[in-house]
């Protein structure tokens, strides 16, 4: 077993102003002395960094790494770390969970990739999650209530999020979940060596302490009906989860029983009931579900003398294993994964690839499943497979096969994670014929009916989370009898820059007659605009080389053998150091909102930009213009690493 920091190949890049032939700088008095031709001066743009614009529950994260770098300074008597956990959970209630085994689209769409690394949000958010378990945070009750009650029914993260975004709005929620304890495939998906039941459990019930009630082992539609539902709120939200999974669509598949799915498996792992799988085990897959799948099979191992009964189908079926399943002798299992693709086209996160193939999992990629070869007594004992090519095109997915290149692989379990289904038996009227919910942009199914999650459109916890986040704010709405608002083009929780002037004691003023420039004036903030609803901000409107190369500070994970792999059930991931956290959160390079570098006024040749006053000055509001000084140089703008120096005053 060896502890060693993530591993991931970086190569340094340079960052270039100037191109090839360029071998040294211009004047920029030229820029100076003709200033007088342009008629722009400085305008303050706040937009949406582009890890915010890639994250689909929305979190405003430039906000949060700026609380935990020091920039943003937390009200008095609020640690830094709660001020930044705050911020954070406005958009996800799940720091913990989401910092251990979210993919992490906002790294891929990291400016800073153009430099040497993205920042490691992910374990920023670890450590914050963290944090607030170990120092019993509480989200904060709404001191009203709205007197209007919302059914929920799924209690996995859409469901969860939805219930905690509609509880901060003093709504009365109930949740419903047919299953025993809630958190859907965060509890019955994932295994506990990726996200440790008591961090899950933590989470969960300060979701609950906000006055959200909880009915387990309830199944709408059979426990109770719809109807009733209807009768009893004011408005409901379907987050029933994609929990039935795909079969291989291939022949035999569907006769063998010992061909299950990858949500049948890991839930009779994590229900306690699968102890051991067979000697070979085959999953057919790619994404993140098919590596729990592999990487599990491998902890689990197999025993040479089996009962009929305590075959692992058996187990995942339902059915009781006899004392000698637990207490045999256990040996690794030889676990095999195919996908469609090569694997370095996988959809899984390239780390857990790198986890699986360390414990030993044999990783095919260009193969794709031709039939289920079956034995005697029905039971599957290889998987047929043919060498193929697949890619993406038009959103479809096309394979073609290569002839003649099939081959068997043994199995004596075999493990379909190609896809999840959703179970609306009792609440066939939602269905639209293909297996998911009809909605509009708001999430909308009917009125006073709304949904989110895989019911929408199977795809990760963080999207179940932001779609939760959306319903609610429609929810809410239609309970005040409003209308719904069109969607922003982007939906990210963004730093309001009017509610950190109340915060910090300061207000804006009334407009009473045209301006051309607040500068001189309370009414506005500097000219400022936030457009963090409809703009990403590129690298290219950023001054990069403002900021020198910086290695990512990286979280420890364990990596196992394939040997040290069986039975080991210990979590992988270890958190960073408060220390870590805060060198990690320096490298954010703050897109699209004033970091506080004061470049801006130490290359202005007309001293028109300037520091606010302290008694004025809060975040965002660092500097300003004195637009009688200003000639239109652009050079505040050059020098600005974060782009938030647009020029534009005066078009």
């Amino acid at each position: 077993m060896s502890v060693q920091t993530e591993t991931v190949s970086v190569k340094p890049l340079n960052f270039r102003r100037y191109k090839d032939g360029d071998h040294k700088p211009g004047p920029w008095q030229k820029q100076i002395f003709n200033a007088d031709h342009s008629h722009k001066c400085p305008t303050y743009i706040q937009s949406t960094p582009p890890c915010q614009g890639s994250c689909p529950s929305g979190e405003d994260i430039r906000g949060y790494l700026n609380i935990v770098r020091g920039v943003e300074k937390p009200p008095a008597g609020m640690p830094w770390q709660e001020y930044a956990f705050r911020r954070l959970t406005e958009a996800n209630p799940f720091p913990s969970v989401m910092g251990r085994v979210c993919p992490a689209p906002c790294e891929s769409g990291c400016n800073r990739n153009q430099l040497e690394d993205f920042v490691g949000i992910n374990s920023v958010e670890h450590f914050l999650g963290e944090y607030a378990i170990a120092n019993k945070l509480a989200f904060k009750k709404p001191d009203f209530s709205s007197g209007k009650k919302v059914a929920v029914i799924g209690g996995g993260p859409a469901g969860l999020s939805t219930a905690y975004q509609l509880a901060l709005r003093g709504h009365a929620v109930t949740l419903f979940d047919e299953r025993a304890e809630l958190g859907g495939m965060m509890r019955y998906g994932i295994p506990g060596f990726r996200t440790p039941r008591h961090v899950l459990d933590a989470e969960i019930q300060r979701i609950l302490d906000l006055g959200v009630e909880a009915r387990t082992n309830c199944r709408i539609g059979t426990d109770i009906t719809m109807a009733q539902i209807r009768t009893d709120f004011d408005a409901v939200f379907l987050g029933l989860g994609a929990q039935s999974g795909r079969g291989l669509p291939v022949e035999g598949a569907a006769d063998a029983p010992n061909c299950v799915t990858a949500t049948a498996f890991l839930k009779a792992f994590n229900d306690g009931r699968l102890h051991h799988v067979g000697k070979r085990v085959v999953v057919v897959g790619g994404g993140d579900t098919s590596i729990d799948v592999a990487t599990v099979a491998r902890r689990l191992g197999h025993i040479d003398q089996v009962h009929e009964s305590d075959r692992p189908e058996s187990a995942i079926f339902g059915h009781v294993a006899h004392d000698v399943a637990s207490v045999s002798a256990k040996q690794g299992a030889e676990v095999t994964l195919t996908s469609v693709f090569a694997i370095d086209k996988m959809q899984a996160s390239k780390h857990e690839v790198e986890h699986a193939l360390s414990e030993g999992i044999a990783i095919r990629g260009g193969m794709a499943p031709v039939c289920v070869v079956r034995g005697p007594d029905g039971r599957a004992t290889a998987l047929r497979v043919i060498r193929c090519e697949a890619k993406i095109v038009g959103g479809r997915l096309e394979i073609k096969n290569i002839a003649g290149t099939e081959e068997d692989i043994p199995a004596d379990l075999i493990v379909s994670a190609i896809g999840q289904a959703v179970d609306f038996t009792g609440l066939e009227e939602f269905n639209n014929g293909k297996g998911a919910v009809p909605a509009d942009k708001n999430y909308q199914v009917q009125p006073g009916v709304f949904a989110g999650g895989d019911i929408i459109r199977p795809h990760l916890l963080t999207t179940a989370i932001g779609h939760g986040a959306i319903a609610a704010e429609g929810i809410d709405r239609f309970l005040r009898g409003e209308a719904l608002d069109k969607r922003p083009k982007i939906d990210v929780h963004a730093f309001d820059m009017q509610r950190k002037m109340i915060e910090k004691g300061l207000s804006i003023g009334t407009v009473k007659e045209p301006i051309h420039g607040t500068d001189k004036s309370n009414v506005a903030i500097h000219n400022f605009d936030n457009r963090s609803d409809r703009y990403v901000i590129s690298h290219k409107e950023l001054f990069l080389g403002h900021f020198n190369y910086t290695p990512r500070v990286r979280r420890n994970v364990t990596n196992l053998t394939a040997e040290e792999a069986l039975g080991n059930f210990d979590e992988r991931l270890q958190a960073l150091v408060e220390a870590q956290a805060q060198a990690e959160a320096k490298r954010c390079m703050s897109c699209g909102q004033c970091f506080e570098c004061d470049n801006c006024v130490v290359y202005c040749p007309q001293i028109a930009v300037f520091k606010v006053p302290k008694s004025k000055a809060t975040t965002g509001r660092y500097v300003d213009t004195d637009y009688s000084k200003c000639i239109g140089c652009h050079i505040c703008h050059d020098v600005c690493p974060t782009g938030y120096i647009q020029m534009g005053l005066g078009e």
